[in-house]
């Protein structure tokens, strides 16, 4: 797995071992990031909820992102976000917390242009996380939500304020893009 473009392209994102992970292919990422760069967005700040190895959130700091906060509740995982962001030299445009997602919403104080969310494919709680999400500080007038999920986990057309702009699907791979309204 490596970055797509940008300033970091080609940087390889290190795994962590013994952790299991889904992570985004690149396929799927440039998909994505097409969404995102073809709609208007603000790309001042990003927040990567459930972000693994970080690629994504990584990914939108390579093309220009302005900040980024990461968030993962396994400690493996949150130390190799950390290593990635090195290697890619934007440690100096990120912080990486060591919580769950919806810990992760009751605690951050900033808003964000773009939250990616890449939950566990079986993970039903990221219904619960979209709803908190939607009504939460973090988001609002300007936001947009990615959240990449199993084509077997249809989620709403709207959560809050939140509808949905954008669905593509890639295999078992979902990507369903809201915007603020």
């Amino acid at each position: 797995m490596r970055i797509i473009t940008g300033k970091a392209k080609g940087q390889y994102i290190k795994s962590p071992k013994g952790v299991s992970l889904r992570p985004t292919s690149d396929l799927t990422r440039g998909v994505l990031f097409s969404i995102l760069e073809s709609m208007a967005t603000d790309w001042s700040s990003v927040l990567d909820l459930y972000a693994g190895t970080g690629s994504m959130g990584i990914e939108a700091l390579s093309r220009g992102a302005g900040w980024a906060d990461f968030v993962e509740q396994n400690p493996r995982c949150c130390a190799t976000i950390k290593e990635n962001l090195a290697r890619a030299n934007l440690a100096t445009q990120a912080h990486v917390y060591c919580l769950s997602a919806i810990k992760a919403i009751s605690l951050l104080k900033r808003k964000y242009g773009i939250v990616l969310m890449g939950p566990p494919y079986r993970e039903r709680a990221v219904i619960k996380t979209m709803e908190q999400l939607a009504i939460s500080c973090l988001v609002g007038a300007g936001s947009t939500i990615v959240v990449e999920h199993s084509y077997r986990l249809p989620l709403s057309s709207a959560y809050g304020n939140f509808q949905l702009a954008k669905e593509r699907r890639h295999g078992d791979t979902c990507i369903s893009v809201y915007q603020y309204q």
